[in-house]
């Protein structure tokens, strides 16, 4: 098992920001830091950075990380981008991560 770090502690029982329509379950207790891979970010057995990851819950993480099919991987990939961003706003205001 990875190492729990700061940031992959502080998604525990928060609301996904994912949000994916019609697949998001709205569960906190499944929410985990999905990370959102880029190509010159992360590679084989590296994930990218902790501030370069959404909150999610169980469905929406199996779905940006295709373990459940995407109608549109685009689109999925906005949603997690998108996840990240509101992520990142969110440890900025409460003092976990410095602008």
């Amino acid at each position: 098992m990875a190492k729990q770090t700061k940031l992959t502690k502080a998604a525990r029982g928060r609301e996904c920001q994912i949000r994916i329509p019609g697949v998001c379950n709205g569960n906190p207790e499944t929410t985990v830091l999905a990370h959102y891979r880029m190509a010159g970010t992360c590679g084989m057995g590296m994930k990218p950075n902790d501030l370069q990851g959404a909150w999610a819950c169980s469905a929406c993480h199996d779905y940006v990380d295709s373990r459940r099919s995407a109608d549109d991987r685009a689109e999925a990939r906005q949603y997690h981008a998108e996840g990240v961003m509101r992520t990142q706003a969110i440890l900025i205001s409460e003092g976990i991560v410095a602008a």
